[in-house]
């Protein structure tokens, strides 16, 4: 992989740093993940900073926008490995410590100690996976921690005056009802929290989950139940002012999560790690997933990249849309323009008025966004915006 010219003239850049290793598999994850135990995690650490050396010997030394170590499970590193990993993140990442940078962790496995080695090196964000507050369904689920530990580790967090922390939520979880999932809200916003992300349950091949679905031993709430669950969160949300500013996403004026929002706004990124993806330039790529596959080519000096796709014009319009019309503001007229060059009403002249009929899409002077009805079959709207090969 060769970093292009449009890389390295575009100013903004940030990171994605993937931890594979969980203490427990959760049923329903599909992510690049294996289970702690007997794994080469030192020589893991190492490997990763080798390619971040590797990757940023053909790429200018930028400053990060935004910084994100996500998993897996980050925090189930002991305080020396993170304390390592960090350590060689800073040394290695150009990096204003004004800017965003998240670490993932789950309740239970967050200590004082491994915080303390966060906050050393500049991290400033904590995600959290809650996922629900009814201990039967964490169970169910296949959940390592409890309601408590949650609350817990809140509490340590409140003691060490780190706020700016976010929570994930799952719903249409097997059995879940409406009001199971209306206390679990409840809880979540009595937490007085900055951001928010609620996901529906998505069954994803290879889990046990979609076996068991398969199987017919499991049952999930219907599509009006998830629906309803939906509308639970918007309203709950807007009655607290937490602004949803993504489909999935809730938070605070000023508190959105930015590193998302690259993301959404299509922006590059690097990607580090077993599995990782990034995006730089025209071509977007992909890392070795398993671990071994991964060591090998870094073992070697290369890096570890499994593919690399090309992108045209019309590939980098269509994620423009598919990924701004996300965002609740949409995707912005003037920087689609300055982008490639084009009007999106020339691009799109036939498709936006038929969607604005259907009451999918609205449409300002600054803006294209989904309507209310359009956030619920958000997928359908965006077939709408595939162009051509």
């Amino acid at each position: 992989m060769t970093i292009n010219n449009d890389l390295r003239n575009n100013s903004k850049i940030s990171a994605y740093i993937h931890i594979p290793f969980c203490e427990h598999i959760c049923y329903y994850c599909d992510f690049n993940k294996v289970f702690l135990e007997g794994q080469p995690v030192d020589e893991y650490i190492e490997a990763l900073l080798k390619e971040i050396r590797l990757t940023l010997a053909q790429s200018p030394r930028k400053k990060m926008e935004t910084i994100y170590i996500g998993g897996g499970t980050p925090t189930s590193l002991s305080a020396e490995q993170l304390d390592r990993l960090l350590f060689g993140v800073r040394e290695l990442l150009p990096f204003d410590d004004c800017n965003e940078f998240t670490v993932e962790a789950n309740p239970g496995d967050l200590s004082r100690e491994k915080l303390k080695v966060m906050k050393n090196y500049g991290v400033n964000r904590l995600s959290m996976g809650v996922q629900t507050f009814d201990d039967q369904l964490l169970k169910k689920i296949g959940r390592k921690h409890t309601a408590a530990d949650v609350y817990q580790t809140m509490d340590f967090l409140d003691k060490e005056a780190f706020e700016n922390v976010s929570i994930d939520l799952i719903y249409a979880l097997p059995g879940q009802t409406l009001a199971s999932f209306q206390d679990t809200l409840q809880r979540a916003i009595d937490l007085d929290l900055p951001h928010y992300s609620l996901y529906s349950l998505i069954l994803e091949n290879k889990t046990m989950f979609m076996n068991w679905v398969r199987q017919g031993r499991l049952t999930l709430p219907d599509e009006d139940a998830e629906a309803g669950m939906f509308e639970e969160t918007i309203k709950k949300m807007a009655q607290t002012n937490r602004q949803q500013y993504e489909v999935s996403n809730f938070a605070l004026k000023g508190k959105e999560s930015q590193h998302n929002l690259v993301y959404w706004n299509n922006e590059h990124y690097y990607g580090f790690g077993a599995g990782a993806s990034g995006y730089l330039g025209d071509n977007r790529y992909r890392n070795y997933g398993p671990i071994q596959h991964y060591l090998k080519p870094l073992r070697e000096n290369r890096l570890p990249v499994l593919e690399t796709e090309h992108l045209t014009k019309n590939n980098q319009i269509e994620e423009e849309m598919f990924l701004g019309l996300r965002k609740l503001s949409g995707v912005n007229k003037k920087r689609f323009v300055e982008k490639f060059g084009i009007d999106i009403t020339t691009v799109y002249g036939e498709v936006i008025p038929s969607l604005i009929n259907k009451g999918l899409l609205v449409e300002t002077a600054e803006a294209l966004r989904l309507s209310e009805k359009g956030l619920y079959i958000g997928n359908e709207v965006f077939e709408s915006f595939l162009l051509d090969a």
